[in-house]
This record gives C-alpha cells, sequence and structure tokens, in this order.
C-alpha cells in the first residue's frame, strides 16, 4: 500500500496538527482568523486547540482539522544513503591507507549564523546521538573555526590548512539566508580553487532539503539528526577512494 492518509484518532481519519503565528492581537477575531487560514489551507473541519498572546499585536495558535489530501509513497524522492556506516576504527584505517596522511577538514557556521550547536555535534570529540564527533577519530585533523566565519575567512583558512573537506553548519533560515550563504560559499571555493583540487563541500542544518545538493552547488547536504558517524563515513567514501585511485 503506497496511499496512505493523515492519522489523528483513528486510522486514516485525516486529522492533522498545524501551529502558526499571525500579526494579530489576541482576541476571539485572531482565532476566527486562524480557522479561516486553516480551511482555505484545505483542513475542514478546524479547530483552534491552543492560543497564546506573543507580545501585543501576535497570536501563537495550533489548530486541529482534518484534510482530504492522499500521499502517495511511491512518488516520494529522497536522498537515501548510498555508502556503507563505518565504524572510528574503521574509518582510520581507511584513511591511513587510502590517503597515507591525515584527512584534513575545516568546519564552522558562516554568515551571522552564531549557533554552534550543529557543527559541534559533529566536529567536537564529545559528539551527538552517543557517537564522538570527527575530533575522535585519530586519522582526521580537525579545524573547527565556530560562529559567524565569513566566506572569505573560511576559504583562506581552508588553503592554509590544506582542506580535504569543508563542514559549513546553517541554522539561521529567515529569509532563506541559509541557501544564499551556502550558494555565496560554493561560488567563493569554485572560484578559489581549480575544480579537481577543490575539498569537498558539506552542509547541513535542520531547515536544508537533502535534494538540494547539485543546486546549490555542494557535495552533499545532510540535515536534522545527522550523526559524526555518517558524516565520517561519507568523507571516507567520497575521499580515500580516489585517492586511492590517483
Amino acid at each position: 500500500m503506497t496511499i496512505v492518509r493523515p492519522y489523528g484518532d483513528t486510522t486514516g481519519d485525516g486529522m492533522v496538527q498545524l501551529s502558526f503565528t499571525l500579526p494579530v492581537a489576541h482576541s476571539k477575531v485572531a482565532e476566527g482568523a486562524a480557522v479561516q487560514l486553516a480551511n482555505k489551507m484545505g483542513m475542514d473541519p478546524a479547530l483552534v486547540v491552543h492560543s497564546k498572546p506573543m507580545g501585543p499585536d501576535f497570536t501563537f495558535f495550533v489548530v486541529y482539522g482534518r484534510v482530504n489530501h492522499l500521499v502517495d509513497t511511491s512518488k516520494v524522492e529522497v536522498v537515501e544513503r548510498d555508502y556503507p556506516l563505518l565504524t572510528p576504527k574503521e574509518v582510520n584505517a581507511a584513511v591511513k591507507r587510502g590517503m597515507r596522511r591525515r584527512l584534513v577538514v575545516v568546519g564552522g557556521c558562516i554568515g551571522t549564523d552564531a549557533h554552534t550547536v550543529g557543527i559541534d555535534a559533529i566536529l567536537n570529540i564529545k559528539g551527538f546521538a552517543g557517537e564522538k564527533g570527527l575530533e575522535y577519530y585519530r586519522e582526521l585533523k580537525v579545524v573547527n573555526l565556530g560562529a559567524q566565519v565569513s566566506v572569505p575567512q573560511l576559504v583562506e583558512r581552508a588553503r592554509a590548512e590544506k582542506a580535504d573537506a569543508v563542514l559549513v553548519s546553517q541554522v539561521i533560515t529567515q529569509r532563506d539566508a541559509h541557501l544564499l550563504n551556502t550558494r555565496e560559499m560554493s561560488a567563493a571555493f569554485r572560484e578559489a580553487y581549480p575544480a579537481e583540487r577543490r575539498p569537498l563541500l558539506v552542509v547541513g542544518g535542520p531547515r536544508f532539503d537533502e535534494t538540494m545538493a547539485g543546486e546549490l552547488g555542494v557535495d552533499r547536504v545532510f540535515g536534522r539528526g545527522t550523526t559524526p558517524g555518517e558524516v565520517a563515513s561519507f568523507l571516507v567514501h567520497r575521499l580515500a577512494p580516489a585517492k586511492v585511485a590517483a
């Protein structure tokens, strides 16, 4: 069965929950406006189950209601992992055997993004989800530039460190800042490096669409929940075999 409908109280009832904010003061009129919006989005009936003022001029809502839309899972497009997951020991062995030197990774948050939780989860030895970060890997040299790194600074440091891979985390998404910053970054690296010598470009963050790597000019996009082991395995998959062939 590939055709499915949302589930709320009973199987196939089409019930969904939606949250949003309207620039309207908290009132009965505001709640009516929230229901109107939900109706226009295809929720019918729609019920405001929670509303809360966000200052004097805004209201946050949670709306519960029924939709009639169906989803065909056979037509869903996703980026499946096309490489094996390796243990830290296997990653170290592959790098040592394939590159005969340490694999250099430079990472940071570009633009005005000051949220380092994501990049630290991947790079710092403390890691994430029970996995050690890339600093734990003996055959990886990790340079964490931290927050609010300009694109020219990132390119300059990558060149100075002779980076094999550049990891960028983006959490700020207002006005698609994460997409604009990523395109600026990829363009800067294409300009600064010959195509065959450009480091691997990897971006990640909770609002990225993993299918957009080609459009953004990067080699891989990782979404929320990505672990250090997945990133390390990808780096080996893309870089160690190429070095062996060379």
